[in-house]
């Protein structure tokens, strides 16, 4: 009883916070409303709380947790004052700084425009914080294309994968939740996500015990935009652009904030006419052909995605310490695509076949994310937080192929009896993901150095997909049994962890965490013959972090993370889905979890950043593997464990501001690798070293204009036993912004010299299935013309009409932080 009792007191308990409070005016006395009043962490400069002054020039900031901070004041027209670093416990529970007087600024300007200031990328103990606001380039821009230009990341368009430092364990968020579908699904719908609503990216390479342990390479969390302006504010934004196809998007965001209710929405339209192309050449060794054939194979796809989000949610401070809310998300997605597949296969000595196929294929994809939360302070530094979430995915993903097998005499291949070479077939997969999660989090301030952080979870999830391939045998559809899946997968994760900070001295913390997960997964394919897949798993996951400073310019971190992949239920199941007649997409019940154990050491000065990352990956999942099938007449395409993977990854962030008007920011990683892999039909193992490099040169230029120019190269990688060939691109954008908050035009080009190429190699690490060797080259759109893209946005409302009375330009600039 006294269990269940305990979060409801601590709801209604009595509390103490901490306050900082003051008042700005300027020389001769009078009140300076409306000015940016910000919070600074002492550590890395980032923001901790903002507000600005009332009409009387009164400020107040509430709810501190205990640190180190800076206290920084600022109006247009002003010199900007800054504090001293103070520290806030709760042995001082308030910090007034009285009337503090701001000097005009001597220089007088006919426009002042407050530019973004907040650098591009900022290291955080876990990782690396990606501000894409701060790019020229965001605008018009999708969330895939945000994590490809984000260092560490590499996305992969043949197989949609994306990679975090070389691994591929890598668990996707939006707004600190889960994505829980299969990768191929997750970079789906971020292609159709607009950038423009998005606030930050972060990098995780080792997160805190407080997320979920899954993720043998790290986690990648999407936030998204949170307007806190008082009154009513908005933006839109309109994009039209052209690369091989049309691109369009129009966003609208609104919010209406007071102090007793906050309230935003958003909406997002987005269109994209792509184009892709495949080219293939290799040998194989296929006796349903006949023997060793000599292939050529041509691929050529032109998708055309349509794309509706829209969210609302509710704030509501039922009082100063607690408060409610909850919201809705919704996301339409929209593919049409044809494909047109042709292959030459010249079976030794002399015998040809010739295949042609169209391949006709709808996906259509539709979510809502509902969720409820309550967060209530307790006492200085404490909190106790609980939410409920509901996320359900719909999928239909209906195919038609039409195809021409022939001789080189014109003869049919096969009979029209058969099922595997019929001219006409056509595929189905309807997919349903159903997602229940409940969790509490509660942090206690235990002492003035020692601070608590627990909390449980638990997720109930439930996919059920039922898909299959048939083929026109004569005037009749007949099922290909081998294709055919009805499974329904269910998994039931718990989760409780603990975590304790301690400062150890004034220069010194030690953060010791562990997280307990345990998982039951059931797999039944409701097809005769096919046995149901049931795995439990209960496992430990600590986390240290023991982190200091040698000056105020200068810290250093140590820490070790236990992390986990878990298949898939793409991964696990047999599903069947169609390739070419000798070749399908399959998954492998045998699949194991990956376990990964992360080392790393970090040390920054000033914002310059160095880390050495040393990691072991137990049974890592490698996709896209090619293995035959038990009967010996199909190729698959199939999931597959590695024994292990040694990695260690060094990395070096270097920003630069050249002069006022110039400053660039490069990262740079270096790895080595080593890897063995037994699933092939000769075990093969490698040491290799990869490397890639992300640049930024920002240019602030006369009447108002910016110009960015960036770009990366990843160098040549391995992908199980498949060898990917180096490949990067450059970006550019340039900005004007226009007087009087009337809004801001942007020019993007994406790959300006189209180098985006993948060339993979198989076959040449070890033997592959049908001894095949083979060289596949992949171009995406912008490999065949640049995709450049115009956009216009502008802000409007309470917090606009202010900043018009102070000078200021725009809006979207205003609030950010200012570089030391």
């Amino acid at each position: 009883m006294k269990i269940v009792l305990l979060p409801l007191w601590l709801l209604f308990a009595p509390a103490i916070w901490g306050q900082v409070t003051g008042k700005l005016t300027t020389v001769s006395g009078q009140p300076i409303a409306f000015a940016n009043v910000l919070l600074l962490k002492v550590a890395d400069t980032s923001l901790a709380k903002a507000t600005l002054t009332d009409d009387k020039g009164s400020f107040q900031l509430d709810n501190l947790l205990p640190g180190m901070y800076r206290l920084r004041l600022s109006s247009v027209g002003f010199h900007t004052w800054e504090s001293a670093p103070f520290e806030w416990s709760s042995a001082q529970p308030g910090r007034d700084f009285g009337t503090q007087v701001l000097r005009e600024n001597a220089r007088e300007l006919g426009q002042v425009i407050v530019r973004a200031e907040k650098p591009l990328l900022q290291q955080q103990v876990f990782g690396t914080v990606v501000n894409v606001e701060s790019s020229v380039l965001t605008k018009g821009s999708t969330a895939l294309q945000l994590l490809e230009r984000s260092p560490g990341v590499v996305i992969d368009y043949r197989n949609n994968g994306i990679a975090l430092n070389g691994k591929t364990g890598v668990v996707v968020m939006i707004n600190g939740k889960v994505m829980r579908m299969p990768m191929e699904q997750v970079v789906t719908l971020l292609n159709g996500m607009s950038a423009d609503n998005i606030e930050k990216i972060e990098l995780m390479t080792t997160p805190p015990a407080k997320y979920e342990a899954s993720g043998s390479a790290g986690m990648i969390n999407i936030v998204l935009k949170e307007n806190r302006k008082a009154g009513t504010n908005g933006s839109v934004s309109f994009t039209a652009g052209y690369g091989w196809g049309e691109k369009a998007n129009g966003n609208l965001n609104l919010s209406h904030n007071e102090k007793t209710l906050a309230v935003h929405g958003t909406y997002t339209y987005s269109r994209d006419r792509s184009y892709n192309h495949l080219f293939g050449a290799g040998t194989q060794d296929f006796p349903v052909l006949g023997g060793e054939m000599h292939g050529l194979f041509w691929n050529t796809r032109k998708p055309t995605q349509n794309n509706h989000d829209a969210s609302v949610g509710v704030d509501w401070p039922i009082n100063p310490r607690t408060t409610i809310g909850g919201g809705i998300q919704y996301s339409s997605l929209h593919i049409s695509a044809a494909s047109f597949n042709r292959r030459e296969m010249t079976i030794m000595p002399d015998s040809l076949l010739l295949f042609t196929g169209n391949i006709n294929l709808r996906n259509r994809w539709q979510s809502i994310v509902n969720s409820i939360y309550i967060e209530r302070t307790i006492g200085a530094g404490n909190q106790l937080s609980m939410e409920v979430d509901y996320i359900h995915y719909k999928n239909g993903n209906p195919t038609n192929v039409h195809s021409i097998f022939i001789d080189e005499h014109g003869n049919l291949a096969g009979t029209n009896n058969d099922t595997l070479f019929s001219p006409n077939q056509k595929g189905f997969a309807n997919t349903i993901i159903q997602v229940g999660m409940a969790k509490a989090d509660y942090q206690k301030q235990v002492s003035k150095k020692t601070k608590l952080e627990t909390g449980i979870k638990g997720s109930l999830t439930r996919n059920g997909s039922v898909s299959g391939i048939e083929s026109l045998v004569g005037n009749t559809w007949v099922t290909r049994p081998e294709t055919t899946n009805d499974l329904v997968m269910k998994e039931c994760i718990g989760a409780a962890y603990a975590s304790v900070n301690m400062q150890l001295s004034p220069t010194a913390s030690l953060t010791v965490g562990a997280r307990y997960e345990y998982s039951h997964t059931l797999i039944d394919n409701h097809i005769p013959g096919e046995k149901p897949i049931d795995r439990r798993l209960g496992t430990l996951f600590p986390n240290l972090l023991l982190q200091g400073r040698f000056s105020e310019n200068s810290t250093w971190q140590v820490s070790y993370t236990r992390r986990i992949s878990r298949p898939s239920y793409n991964d696990l199941s047999s599903f069947v889905a169609y390739n070419d007649p000798m070749s399908v997409f399959t998954g492998n019940p045998l699949l194991k979890p990956c376990i990964t154990n992360n080392l790393k050491l970090g040390y920054s000065y000033k914002r310059f950043s160095f880390s050495l990352l040393v990691s072991r990956d137990d049974r890592p999942i490698a996709r896209y593997q090619l293995t035959s099938s038990p009967s010996g007449d199909l190729m698959y395409l199939s999931p597959q464990n590695l024994d292990f993977q040694n990695n260690g990854t060094l990395q070096a962030s270097l920003p630069w501001k050249v002069t006022r008007w110039w400053s660039m920011s490069y990262t740079m990683l270096g790895s080595w690798r080593h890897f063995r892999a037994t699933y092939p039909k000769i075990p093969a193992e490698k040491k290799y070293v990869a490397y890639s490099a992300n640049f930024t040169q920002s240019f602030t230029l006369p009447r108002l204009f910016t110009m960015e120019i960036s770009g990366w190269f990843n160098s040549s990688s391995y992908d199980g036993t498949v060898k990917v060939n180096s490949f990067g691109a450059v970006n550019a954008g340039i900005r004007k912004d226009l007087n009087n908050n009337k809004g801001t035009f942007q020019l993007s080009i994406s790959d300006v010299f189209s180098t985006i190429k993948y060339r993979s190699f198989y076959g040449k690490l070890s033997e592959d299935a049908f001894n095949g060797k083979s060289e596949v080259t992949y171009n995406p759109e912008s490999g065949h013309s640049p995709i450049i893209k115009l956009t216009y946005s502008r802000s409007f409302g309470t917090a606009a009409t202010r900043a018009r009375k102070q000078g200021a330009g725009t809006l979207d600039e205003q609030d950010r932080i200012r570089k030391n």
